[in-house]
């Protein structure tokens, strides 16, 4: 029986969904992962964890080694093509990566090319599943007052852009924050932050300087570089404004919510 949350829905027999968890989370802050895999449960969804993934090749492919590329994405094509239910992905730039350029990096490969054709058609970052797959009013509740930041492969390359504003909409409680130049990058752009550390800097402070001024006690994002980034940024600055990924917002919120029923 699915525990009462913020995006339950009901649902017949429980449908497997496979958590790509990304290399970030897995090795640096695993409890966004965590946090993931309990909103999916509570979407009645039976999560897995496929044991033998790794690096989806981004950094590889950024630094314009495809060859090296190529090799971590055929062992993450055999990975996945071998799971049933959609993959979700709790990163815009990881999803970005399998979901548009793991068909192009085997363009010259028809076998290849079809496999990753197939499993980029089962892919789904975390936000874009969660509010496709929530139904019924939500039911979590947290009194806050939320600055958003839209990640340049979650907004640019997926597309994604209402999705997590309406899921932390749901939250009743929670304000959003109107933040100055939204839409605009932090700086951290993976490899960027460090062959452009000083343009970087200047692209981050500008970023924390908009959140604080937006009133926020909280800043939230689909993507964990991201949020390492921004968080390093406003803890430099010694703020208070508290870094969460959207999955540890929402778990938090249902969690808030369940406590007091």
């Amino acid at each position: 029986m699915t525990a009462p949350g913020l995006l339950r829905h009901d649902v017949g027999v429980p449908q497997p969904a496979q958590l790509f968890h990304t290399c970030l989370v897995n090795e640096i802050d695993p409890e966004v992962g965590l946090a993931a895999a309990r909103v999916l449960e509570r979407l009645g969804f039976v999560v897995e964890v496929p044991r033998d993934q790794t690096c989806c090749g981004q950094p590889s492919f950024n630094a314009g080694f495809l060859a090296d590329a190529r090799v971590v994405a055929r062992h993450t094509l055999r990975v996945l093509d071998r799971t049933s239910g959609p993959i979700v992905i709790p990163s815009g730039s990881c999803a970005d990566m399998i979901v548009h350029q793991y068909p192009h990096l085997f363009e010259d490969d028809e076998a290849l090319h079809e496999q990753a054709t197939r499993v980029a058609g089962r892919c789904r970052e975390f936000s874009q599943f969660v509010a496709a797959h929530a139904s019924g009013a939500p039911r979590g509740a947290l009194a806050t007052t939320v600055a958003y930041h839209p990640s340049c492969h979650l907004l640019r390359g997926l597309g994604v852009r209402t999705e997590p504003l309406q899921l932390i909409a749901g939250v009743a409680g929670a304000a959003q924050a109107g933040v100055a130049e939204q839409e605009e990058c932090c700086g951290f752009g993976g490899l960027f932050s460090v062959k452009n550390a000083e343009i970087s800097s200047a692209m981050l402070d500008r970023k924390v300087a908009a959140i604080e001024s937006s009133g926020a006690d909280r800043l939230v994002s689909c993507d964990l570089g991201c949020l390492l980034h921004i968080g390093g940024g406003l803890h430099r600055r010694r703020s208070r404004i508290r870094v969460q990924h959207l999955a540890q917002f929402l778990d938090e919120a249902d969690s808030a919510c369940g406590s007091m029923e």
